[in-house]
């Protein structure tokens, strides 16, 4: 698959093209009295900076609109853009309206911005131009920088509630139609707490305060894996009901603020004592297990459906990571018609609930949320996902993959040669990733692959355990990074944009 070699950041529908090409051809329409521009440089550290331009079309209502700048320094290159399509060619920069603020009335504004880089010195613009009417209004910024990289990200989850999203061929987009990607992490604990008598979120906090933390990283998205038997309440969990609303708080405080959430059915009942020592044989809902259970999954996520149908801000993960390929001795074949259809699976003892179930309970209550359905091998191996995807009425369907350094499929080649495909035909999620030794060497790798690909991805965890061996993102609840891994994810979350 050919790499893109463009970005388009919060809301820019149009293209950015690095290095060489022609700008964008003016729209018909034109400024008759000219145009205001204020560009402020927002942050400037080594090498790089953000900078905001609030536009005031100063003449005639227009339909349509482009504003052109040239830079001063040879060294001054976009590199990332959003509300407006960007290109650039030599020091001529170009900026074209989107979908949504392309009618610009007389007097009326709109702000857009981008991320650049610079060598030498990063000087303003001297002059600006809307639709080829010279801007004479025009201001320039009071002061350069006034944060750093960390305390404003590029492009901060929005004011107002996350986007309602489905599936439109083989991408997520908004309720608008805008390709959108998940980016974010996945925030641990409510799979396991409970069960473990640590309440709900095992002590951390669940407040604006600590939402403002993940949107200073940038995070659009965030995955919350859930406990089977705690969102039940059976077999001695705590109460349900308390659960249930535990999470349904959670969801909407994150979803008010602009994040989207995925929920992720993670731990399920049923003993699994055929497998190594390692793997889990409680019968109740303490660990992993190969596959879902018929005998109370479907009950799961009809309740789970049930109670967030009419949002479609809400993602629905059926099952966090399957292994029946390994319970059947590493049939492939047996593995992915477990996977799909449930019933009596090799190597399991307990009645299993296929991907099928799971997707027609959902479907049953009537909720329209995105699906996401994972593979074979903990999910990292999705050669034979299209053959065994299960139906949807709907047609809403997402895969999910995982990719941790330790997995199988670890390489751009594997990658090019088993996710790109894939990618052809349906929305690829990468719900986890990370590396095993707190480093960010094999995640930047990822991350840039799955940027050229668009595709989106959410890091393991957004928890202070304390990175001595895995991927622990954080060091305390107000988003403090782990040296490495959090680190470097922040660094990368500050340039991305969830909107292709």
């Amino acid at each position: 698959m050919r790499h893109r070699q463009t970005l388009l950041v919060a809301g820019a529908v149009g293209t950015l093209v690095l290095g060489g090409l022609a700008t964008a051809t003016l729209p018909a329409s034109a400024a008759t009295s000219g145009c205001a521009v204020t560009y402020t440089v927002q942050s400037e550290w080594p090498g790089g900076f953000r900078a905001d331009l609030d536009v005031t079309n100063l003449g005639d209502a227009m339909s349509d609109w482009t504003l052109t700048f040239d830079f001063p320094n040879a060294g001054q290159q976009v590199t990332q853009g959003w509300s407006a399509g960007w290109t650039q060619s030599g020091a001529s920069v170009s900026a074209a309206s989107t979908s949504w603020n392309r009618s610009l009335d007389t007097d009326a504004s709109t702000s857009i911005g981008f991320v650049g880089t610079w060598r030498d010195a990063n000087p303003e613009p001297a002059s600006f131009a809307l639709n080829g009417t010279p801007c004479t209004g025009s201001t320039t910024p009071t002061g350069g920088p006034t944060t750093t990289p960390s305390e404003d990200p590029t492009t901060s989850p929005p004011d107002g509630p996350a986007p309602q999203l489905s599936v439109s061929g083989n991408q997520i987009v908004t309720e608008d139609g805008e390709p959108y990607r998940l980016l974010g992490v996945d925030r641990s604990s409510a799979e396991f707490a409970c069960v473990q008598g640590k309440g709900l979120f095992d002590s951390g906090p669940v407040d604006q305060a600590s939402v403002d933390a993940m949107k200073a990283w940038n995070i659009h998205a965030v995955r919350l894996p859930l406990n089977e038997e705690c969102w039940l309440g059976l077999n001695g969990s705590p109460s349900g009901a308390a659960y249930q609303e535990g999470i349904k708080d959670y969801v909407d405080l994150l979803v008010a603020n602009g994040l989207n959430v995925i929920l992720d059915l993670h731990w399920t009942w049923g003993a699994y004592t055929t497998g190594p020592d390692w793997h889990c044989t409680d019968v109740h809902a303490t660990c992993q297990k190969p596959m879902p259970d018929a005998q109370y999954a479907p009950q799961f996520w009809a309740g789970v459906a049930d109670t967030f149908k009419g949002n479609d801000a809400v993602v629905f993960d059926l099952f966090n990571e399957p292994y029946p390929d390994m319970a059947s001795n590493w049939d492939k074949t047996l593995g992915w018609q477990c996977l799909r259809d449930g019933g009596t699976c090799a190597g399991i003892e307990y009645e299993v609930a296929g991907m099928q179930d799971l997707v027609d309970a959902v479907r049953d209550t009537g909720a329209t949320n995105i699906l996401m359905v994972s593979g074979l091998e903990w999910t990292n191996d999705m050669r034979e996902w299209l053959a065994y995807m299960p139906n949807d009425p709907l047609n809403n369907i997402a895969a999910s993959w995982h990719s941790y350094s330790f997995n199988r499929c670890v390489t751009e080649s594997c990658w090019d040669g088993e996710i790109a495909p894939l990618m052809q035909e349906v929305p690829v999620v990468l719900g986890e990733f990370g590396q095993d030794d707190c480093g960010f060497d094999y995640m930047q790798g990822l991350v840039d692959w799955a940027d050229a690909n668009g595709l989106g991805y959410l890091a393991w965890t957004w928890n202070p355990w304390g990175c001595t061996s895995g991927a622990v993102l954080i060091k305390d609840w107000s988003g403090t990074p782990e040296p490495g891994v959090g680190e470097g994810y922040r660094s990368h979350l500050l340039t991305q944009s969830p909107y292709l």
